[in-house]
């Protein structure tokens, strides 16, 4: 008998606990403040309208891109460090996939993390949201694998797939 009572007992403790654990209220955990915040100047990624945005952490890796301090190969580096800084913090997702809007934008902080490795209104960006290169044209972006990415130039004369391209394979 002191059996029974005893499995009993234990058995609706059981149960009220599990009763507890699923409609207890919880409260929200505060996230931590972001690092860097980009400055108001920039653009933000879109949020749904009931929340705040949220803050954008920027990186200073494309600070030199298209510089006149530098050339092209550099420029190409730079464009191949970001996506390499991005597989770092994504490295389930491998390299930015699809086009090079989609690249660019998910490399200039429409990410989950929400961090930009490119300032959104960086000047290497054009109006189409295309990452481009010291002459204006477009980036070519071909992803070998998750973790390769080739990155193509079409070079001062701003024709892709002539003699004068400049690529970085890595």
């Amino acid at each position: 008998m002191l059996r029974r009572n005893t499995l009993t007992l234990a058995l609706l403790t059981g149960i009220l606990a599990l009763i507890f654990w699923f409609f207890w209220p919880t409260r929200p955990v505060p996230l931590p403040p972001a690092l860097t915040p980009v400055s108001a100047g920039l653009k933000e990624p879109t949020a749904p309208a009931q929340s705040a945005p949220l803050p954008v952490e920027r990186s200073a890796l494309a600070d030199e891109l298209n510089s006149s301090r530098t050339d092209i190969a550099a420029d190409l580096r730079i464009v191949h460090e970001m996506i390499a800084a991005f597989r770092t913090n994504f490295p389930r997702n491998g390299n930015p996939v699809g086009s090079n809007a989609e690249i660019t934008a998910a490399l200039s902080g429409r990410n989950a993390l929400h961090v930009a490795f490119i300032a959104p209104d960086h000047p290497a960006i054009n109006r189409d949201g295309e990452l481009c290169d010291r002459w204006g044209t477009p980036f070519f972006f071909h992803a070998e694998s998750g973790r390769r990415m080739n990155i193509q130039s079409a070079g001062p004369d701003k024709k892709m797939h002539t003699a004068d391209d400049i690529m970085l394979a890595p």
